[in-house]
């Protein structure tokens, strides 16, 4: 399987620290001072002015950006609040994070541009926290015992902040957490969607959708919905200010093929929807293992395992889709030799993406792949440092924007 990777030379894992050190150095410049050759020290920062400075940094990778805010008060204070600089920044690959899933949840963070793995804590994810969601440098988790314990996180910064507890009924038996972060104000909503089953009432399965809002600090009840044969999953996604969910058959009503739909939710809308949201729901493309949604540039993408006909509980293959007007677009499906880098992999798997980028990584190993949607090309992450301590060890990730200048 070695064979296979790309790339696996770099097995170094990079504090996160070493990042922040001073990068700046002082040059000596000379200067004839009453006709004389002394040279005096003199630093170039003096006669930079601060807006030739925002873009310079607006050139910079941004894990260089974060160190060069350990080089003086003068440029940790131009790059953590100058709007212009985060506004004009070049395209910056998004970051992934990978940990096990046990008492400490200790995980690496993968840079795309350097090849590296940083060390990096986060205070919100514990054992528990694996229900997440990320957008415009916002990480957004939900404890999976009681699902109702949302935190929202900047992982560069460590700024975080624990949301209000939701309304709804406590324990529900599926649930799934979406955040969008809006890049003007940096206001930032909260879906939550769960599903329970209704008492004495097999087929039925109470829906509803809660939304949060930063800017008021406070939950709402946006929608709620019986469906009959149907239950939410773990996946959701916001994209152009709607709601996309993920739902699954319970096959009480006889074999459905695909097993999995869309249901559509317009946050934006005033007032509710007398719409109902699994009659106006879309089929997958095909019959899929498990399904993830993505936001990349405010269109809707779907990694999805493509099972085996009459065995959907055994994937063959992956493929990415993109919606268009509701109707899907194929627009690539994993190389076998790909496929085979992941060894045994499973009917469910991880996958995120930021910008144009696409993660996909296995829940039993720490191989990650990466997907260029412009350059239609895959590619193997430099090896992840994280290690199995025991057998059957599960690992999960999530891809974020690395930014200074979102707060909770």
């Amino acid at each position: 399987m070695s064979g296979l990777m790309e790339d696996d030379s770099s097995w170094e894992a990079h504090s996160f620290e070493r990042i922040r050190i001073p990068a700046f150095n002082v040059q000596v410049v000379s200067e004839a001072i009453n006709g004389g050759g002394n040279e005096l020290p003199f630093s170039l920062d003096i006669v930079v002015p601060d807006d030739i400075l925002e873009k310079i940094f607006t050139f910079l990778p941004i894990a260089s950006t974060i160190r060069s805010t350990a080089v003086c008060k003068r440029w940790h204070d131009i790059i953590n609040t100058s709007r212009f600089l985060w506004t004009h920044m070049l395209p910056q690959r998004p970051w992934y994070f990978m940990f096990t899933c046990n008492e400490t949840a200790s995980g690496r963070t993968y840079d795309p541009v350097f090849r590296k793995w940083y060390d990096l804590e986060l205070q919100c994810i514990g054992k528990s926290s694996c229900f997440v969601s990320s957008s415009c440098g916002l990480v957004c988790f939900m404890e999976n015992e009681t699902r109702i314990v949302i935190s929202v996180s900047n992982p560069i910064t460590k700024d975080w902040k624990m949301l209000l507890e939701p309304p709804g009924a406590k324990f529900p038996d599926y649930s799934t957490v979406a955040i969008t972060v809006d890049r003007v104000s940096h206001n930032y909503t909260v879906t939550l969607a769960t599903s329970k089953q209704v008492a004495e009432g097999y087929v039925q399965w109470d829906f509803s959708i809660y939304k949060y809002d930063s800017w008021s600090s406070s939950w709402a009840t946006a929608a709620k919905e019986v469906l009959v044969g149907w239950r939410s999953g773990d996946d959701s996604v916001i994209c152009g200010g709607v709601l996309y969910c993920l739902i699954q058959s319970t096959g009480v009503l006889g074999n459905v093929e695909p097993r999995h739909r869309l249901i559509m939710y317009d946050l934006v809308a005033k007032g509710p929807s007398e719409a109902s949201l699994a009659q106006s729901s879309i089929p997958v493309p095909c019959s899929l293992t498990c399904g993830r949604l993505l936001n990349l540039r405010e269109k809707l993408v779907m990694v999805g395992g493509i099972a085996k006909q009459n065995r959907p509980d055994i994937i063959k293959g992956i493929g990415i889709w993109e919606l268009d007007k509701k109707q899907w677009r194929e627009v690539a499906r994993m190389p076998h030799k790909f496929l085979q880098g992941f060894g045994e992999l499973d009917d469910v798997f991880s996958s995120s993406g930021t910008d144009d980028l696409v993660y996909i990584q296995s829940y039993g190993a720490t191989a990650l792949l990466a997907f260029d949607m412009k350059q239609k090309r895959w590619k193997w992450s430099a090896k992840c440092p994280v290690s199995s301590k025991f057998p059957l060890q599960l690992f999960s990730g999530f891809c974020f924007e690395p930014r200074l200048d979102i707060t909770t």
